[in-house]
């Protein structure tokens, strides 16, 4: 059964308004419609796209809350973070992120993610790494989209903050790491000559 417009766009509404990070690939799938039509409702609704919606629902939650390094620097778009629990971010992998010759993402940009929310979540003015040990599951493609997820897991032997860092492109891993982190909060009389970013 076919759906009117207005009946089309309230639907639309709602279904953004409850899973805000929702692409307009999904929506277009979802209501059996072009992505063109999506994104015109979205127009006649004033619903931003979503690179703006997260970077709208960022900026309102996070930019006060987030202290060892600014918002902006975080690699990817940061879409969930509780300090020194958990924190969640989004890389879309574009042209630029890609090997020209077989459009495979170069691995520092994943690490670069998972770096860059490992310090974020910190609870402190300075982060840093200090030791990581890294696996890359999977190639990741030019058009994936790559979802960092961050748990701080407590502290190691020496006092540091372990993080653990999987990404993965819809559900299926990619990538994990393991950040012992350096902060400056309960860290008195510790050796800065150890300490690498």
């Amino acid at each position: 059964m076919r759906r009117t417009k207005t009946e089309r766009q309230r639907m639309l509404k709602e279904t953004i308004e409850q899973t805000p990070f929702i692409t307009d690939e999904e929506l277009s799938r979802k209501f059996s419609v072009s992505i063109q039509t999506i994104r015109l409702d979205r127009l006649e609704l004033s619903i931003p796209e979503l690179r703006q919606r997260i970077k709208s629902v960022a900026t309102d939650q996070w930019n006060e809350t987030v202290k060892a390094l600014p918002l902006e620097e975080v690699i990817g778009e940061v879409i969930d973070l509780e300090l020194d629990q958990r924190a969640i971010s989004i890389l879309d992998i574009s042209s630029d992120l890609v090997f020209s010759r077989n459009k495979i993402a170069r691995g520092h940009h994943l690490f670069a993610q998972a770096n860059s929310l490992a310090v974020a979540v910190i609870n402190d003015e300075l982060a840093l790494t200090v030791k990581t040990e890294l696996k890359f599951i999977r190639q990741v493609k030019q058009g994936e989209r790559v979802i960092a997820k961050a748990t701080v897991e407590g502290k190691d032997d020496s006092g540091k903050s372990i993080v653990h860092v999987n990404s993965f492109v819809e559900n299926e891993l990619v990538f994990t790491g393991v950040f012992h982190m350096y902060q400056t909060s309960g860290h008195k009389g510790e050796q800065d000559d150890e300490i690498s970013n």
